[in-house]
């Protein structure tokens, strides 16, 4: 096993043993999302012009892009808390690829990702979401989801080794929750201001959002739509590895410097 190898799954090891250690932490960020499906489902949905199951289906693969985006949230907090605590420090005078750390955080919280996925996809089929597409389709949705997981969480990696403080982080990490917001994973974008509409389209949320429906079976891709959701796979592919092949670099570049 490469030197890269061994010391990714040790660190990824020590982010998992973290998620072990404060369980009820993670419990509450797990249920979460739960809880929006059942807010949002029930109360928003009776407002809608597709109310009821429908919407439920609508709203279910939106909620699971958008608990995927906050990997940047998490990336930035776990990051700023080893930097500012001396954590990464104590790394750096270790032999430990420089790399591997980042790599194992972002590996981690991709095992922590999938596990939490189950309850939300439970409750889902329990308010009337359906798996219309083939096996096939539903499995590349689910990878298209974990890629941009981990793209996400390479952002927050970066970010969290940039901050000044936990504080910062946390409040910066904070403020991407609106970026769910401004996208289709809770309503159509067909009905919004030209300006407002082509912002929410360009966000990388609403391509991965629009994929997932289409793979899933849950809503057709909308005409007239920005080319990241007129060709919502190839355009969450793209932002999937763009972010990526950006944010990773600069993580292992950041982590590099003393």
């Amino acid at each position: 096993m490469s030197a890269l190898a061994y010391d990714g799954v040790a660190m990824a090891g020590r982010q998992l043993r973290r998620v072990r250690n404060s369980p009820g932490l993670a419990v509450l960020t797990q249920m979460m999302p739960v809880n929006m499906l059942l807010f949002f489902g029930y109360v928003f949905g009776s407002a809608l012009a597709m109310p009821g199951p429908e919407y439920r289906s609508f709203l279910v693969p939106g909620l699971l892009v958008a608990t995927a985006a906050g990997g940047v949230m998490t990336g930035m907090f776990q990051a700023a808390q080893d930097t500012h605590r001396g954590v990464m420090d104590r790394f750096r005078t270790m032999p430990v690829s420089r790399a591997a750390v980042p790599l194992g955080q972002a590996a981690a919280d991709l095992v922590v990702t999938t596990a939490g996925t189950v309850p939300l996809l439970l409750v889902g089929l329990a308010v009337g979401w359906r798996v219309e597409g083939s096996a096939v389709a539903a499995v590349g949705a689910v990878g298209l989801l974990l890629l941009f997981r981990f793209a996400c969480t390479s952002v927050g990696i970066f970010l969290g080794l940039l901050s000044r403080s936990e504080e910062a982080a946390g409040q910066l990490g904070a403020a991407s929750f609106v970026l769910p917001l401004l996208s289709n994973a809770y309503i159509p974008t067909g009905n919004l201001p030209g300006w407002l509409r082509t912002a929410a389209e360009w966000n990388p949320i609403s391509a991965v959002t629009t994929a997932l429906r289409d793979l899933f079976g849950n809503a057709p891709v909308p005409e007239g739509a920005a080319w990241p959701v007129a060709h919502p796979v190839a355009g969450s592919l793209a932002w999937s590895v763009l972010l990526t092949a950006v944010f990773l670099p600069l993580a292992v570049r950041r982590y590099g410097r003393s």
